[in-house]
């Protein structure tokens, strides 16, 4: 049976309650505990799969298809446990769920209210697959005192009340502003929204208080009196130079010992934290850099790159190398020469995105590395137009594009060399799609196997030839124009089992030159960097020598 440790956040937004608990699930495991990691949304939208990058930032997305918040990805790279369906609900799902009920009659004509059929659906959400691991830690989105939030608050309540006495615990994350006029931390932020917390009926067990400043001991004990909780469990959150000294930054500050004493679990079991301390080595003992262009649509909000950016962080770390990015909007180049933006990077990366807006400059970036020598990792979208680029200047078909900027048009103004997916296989059966079908859940997404061109560059990379990776996107490069690319040399080096949808390709006459279909940033780890970004940094590290 799970040991539940709900884990809020007051004051104001963004204070890390994501990197917090993905923290502390790699602490519990490195006391050999195994964990699991959740996210309970407020919002109303099903899922952030039809939210803009602008609003929410990146859609992390798990083997099993779903599309969540990017706080996933954070879990899934501090502890390697693949996310599930399971793991990630909004408010809009749960009443979904509720309403989908009302109407087949499951609820024998009663009166559907908040309580205690909304809460019974998050509390029925929560329990899934409690008998599966020692720990379940569980991430409540937004701020206590926000109205949308409240039936998840009451449902935790209640939760903690139907389970055994300690088997949940309560941490709260809040903000101890540092007030320069007066030259000190103000903690009545955080005495008011534990105030807030205890009318609800939550009382935290632990509190994590961010600030850019150490908490001195009179804080901290004046904390722990107005908070009714011990000033051992008071865990300061200081500003970190990388998100990767979290674990090691919190245990100093004892934070999974404070969980534990709070389970009451004596004696725990001694960390093993080499694995950390060997992640920290490497970030901060890096013996050069590579400056690596990432030129896409959404470049304003870093978050909506967020795994490709960590990605790109753990190739450095496995060349031990740091890996300095800038971000350029594909759309400063459109209509003009990308070198003035280009020259100078030792490697471009091109990602994923929807429709038009920025395409051109993203075809302009594929061929000035194509053309220039310079390693290029395309992802998705950036595949494609890598594809695009070749058609129009190695094959001649000057109005290559994608039937996906025809649709937005109204008109047909391309060649299609991307079209729409309408049909598909995924395990034992064949999905259709039609282009007015709702927007969201109708891509293809999860885990899907590709094979591998042996002797290509990839199967090299992979070191195997059969391959898992994570997909998202609605539109394939067509195969129709497979044998005179490859002719012109562009190589169609990974198909999918059916040989009927690519999902690499790569210039065999470059010295690093890969695009992808699918996502291979949100597989990756700093303790187990993805192969192709592992690769992708050591090209970028032998350009930057050359240079």
């Amino acid at each position: 049976m799970a040991r539940f440790v709900f884990i809020t956040g007051g004051v104001v937004s963004s204070l890390g309650k994501g990197l917090a608990s993905a923290a502390l699930g790699a602490l519990l495991q490195a006391r050999g505990f195994s964990v699991r990691l959740r996210k309970l949304d407020p919002y109303l939208n099903v899922d952030p799969g039809t939210m803009s990058p602008f609003e929410h930032g990146e859609v992390f997305v798990t083997d099993d298809g779903a599309e969540t918040d990017l706080d996933l990805g954070h879990y899934e790279r501090f502890t390697g446990v693949a996310a599930r369906k399971t793991d990630s609900v909004s408010s809009g799902r749960i009443y979904s769920n509720v309403l989908e009920k009302e109407r087949r009659g499951d609820y024998l004509g009663k009166t559907i209210q908040v309580i205690p059929h909304v809460t019974n659906e998050i509390k029925n959400f929560i329990s899934i697959g409690e008998d599966e691991v020692d720990f379940m830690l569980c991430e409540i989105g937004g701020t206590v005192g926000d109205i949308e939030g409240l039936p998840f608050f009451e449902a935790i309540r209640q939760f903690a009340q139907e389970k055994e006495r300690g088997q949940c615990i309560f941490m709260h994350l809040t903000l101890l502003p540092w007030i320069a006029a007066s030259g000190e931390l103000k903690t009545k932020p955080t005495q008011h929204s534990v105030k807030e917390l205890r009318s609800i009926g939550l009382a935290p067990d632990v509190l994590v208080c961010r600030s850019d400043k150490p908490i001195p001991e009179k804080e901290r004990a004046k904390i722990a009196l107005f908070c009714n909780v011990r000033k051992e469990d008071v865990i300061a959150a200081p500003d970190l130079k990388s998100i990767y000294e979290a674990p090691l930054a919190y245990h100093r500050e004892g934070l999974d010992q404070a969980v534990l004493d709070a389970f009451g679990i004596s004696p725990a079991p001694k960390p093993n934290l080499a694995r950390w301390e060997d992640v920290a080595d490497r970030i901060f003992n890096a013996e050069g850099e590579v400056k690596v262009a990432i030129v896409g649509k959404y470049t304003q909000l870093e978050d909506a790159y967020k795994s490709i950016a960590e990605a790109l962080t753990h190739g450095g770390m496995a060349n031990r190398v740091r890996v300095k990015v800038e971000w350029i909007d594909a759309e400063i180049f459109e209509q003009g020469d990308p070198a003035p933006y280009l020259e100078g990077f030792h490697a471009i990366l091109v990602p994923g995105g929807f429709g038009e807006r920025g395409t051109e400059g993203k075809i302009r970036a594929a061929e000035f590395a194509r053309t220039r020598k310079i390693p290029y990792l395309g992802i998705c979208l950036g595949m494609q137009m890598a594809v695009i680029e070749a058609a129009r200047n190695l094959i001649g078909v000057k109005d290559a594009g994608s039937e996906e900027f025809d649709h937005e048009a109204g008109h047909k103004r391309f060649t299609p060399v991307v079209y729409h997916l309408k049909e598909w296989v995924q395990g034992n059966h064949t999905v259709a799609r039609k282009v007015s079908d709702d927007k969201g859940g109708t891509m293809r997404l999860g885990a899907y196997t590709a094979n591998l061109a042996k002797g290509s560059k990839v199967a090299e990379v992979y070191g195997e030839t059969v391959i898992e990776e994570r997909h998202r996107h609605r539109y394939e490069v067509d195969i129709a124009y497979r044998e005179k690319l490859e002719e012109k040399g562009l190589c169609f080096s990974g198909m999918s089992p059916d040989g009927r949808l690519p999902e690499i390709v790569e210039v065999t006459d470059h010295p690093w030159f890969i695009g992808v279909q699918f996502h291979p940033e949100l597989k990756s780890k700093p303790f187990a960097p993805h192969p192709l970004f592992a690769d992708f940094v050591r090209a970028a590290k032998e350009i930057s020598r050359l240079v």
